[in-house]
């Protein structure tokens, strides 16, 4: 499995719960089970969802998925 599948595999695990879609950056950081501090690890690489909600842009919203948030932030991220 890669980084980025791993990485998609435990945004969308993190997000199982939420309510979509999410509208703001504010509601994203709720959702997380652990809010800003929750972490998702591949190999070297770590990310929180504070750390993952400043590569979001307000055009960016709203969500309709668990898996177009992991797809939108790795893809800023540039994985």
């Amino acid at each position: 499995m890669t980084a980025k599948e791993e990485l998609t595999q435990q945004i969308v695990s993190a997000l199982a719960r939420a309510r979509f879609p999410i509208s703001t950056p504010e509601e994203l950081l709720v959702a997380f089970p652990n809010g800003a501090d929750t972490t998702c690890r591949s190999g070297d690489i770590q990310m929180t969802a504070g750390a993952a909600g400043k590569l979001l842009t307000d055009a960016d919203f709203p969500f309709t998925s668990a898996g177009q948030v992991a797809n939108t932030i790795l893809s800023r991220a540039g994985l």
